[in-house]
């Protein structure tokens, strides 16, 4: 069976819905960090094979489930 493809498709009608989670997922943000902090990171990314970013947003995930507080000294 042999099907033809239109040359244009109206994306819109395809997909007409927007995920609603889509915004919720994770929000993108831009900060300064010190640089052993990013060596840090990029050092443990090696060995694990995960990427920095992501490792780092696992480690402040987990800051939050644990209600972790900064501790100034």
């Amino acid at each position: 069976m042999v099907s033809i493809m239109r040359d244009e498709y109206d994306i819109k009608k395809l997909n007409p819905r927007r995920n609603p989670y889509a915004g919720k997922i994770k929000q993108q943000v831009t900060m300064n960090m010190n640089t052993s902090t990013v060596e840090y990171f990029k050092e443990m990314s090696s060995e694990s094979g995960i990427p920095y970013q992501i490792l780092i947003n696992l480690y402040l995930d987990q800051c939050v489930k644990e209600k972790k507080k900064v501790q100034f000294k």
